[in-house]
């Protein structure tokens, strides 16, 4: 059975897309810790970071790069964490987390809510950032 992200990928269900290209695709995350919060997810349904092909490892991090620099001029924060925990869904994937403290990205506290509307807002912010 394929993946949640799978079925974001392939548009079965919705997802708060901000960017893609022919190998990843980066929407916001549902429940995140801060608006703002993105996963970095490889097309290939591949479900842990470091079985990734080699090309795919090596150019993940560029990708993320650009989406993390982009919510960094849309989101008031000092920094843009990341984390690759790898438990929760079967699927490779990065967290990245809008930071002004280190408990921003405590994935044992409780997650936001945010509406559909709130998150359409947020990604539409994102996509267009200009760099």
């Amino acid at each position: 059975m394929a993946s949640i992200f799978s079925r974001i990928i392939s548009g079965e269900i919705p997802g708060h897309i901000v960017a893609e290209n022919d190998d990843f695709v980066a929407f916001l995350d549902i429940n995140p810790l801060v608006m703002g919060h993105v996963l970095v997810v490889p097309k290939k349904e591949i479900d842990y970071l470091f079985d990734l092909p080699e090309d795919l490892l090596a150019s993940i991090m560029p990708f993320a790069a650009t989406i993390a620099a982009k919510i960094r001029l849309v989101v008031p924060c000092q920094r843009i964490g990341i984390a690759v925990i790898g438990l929760e869904v079967p699927h490779a994937h990065i967290h990245l987390v809008p930071l002004q403290t280190v408990s921003d990205i405590n994935f044992s506290r409780p997650k936001l809510n945010p509406s559909s509307a709130e998150l359409k807002v947020m990604a539409e912010k994102i996509r267009s950032a200009a760099l």
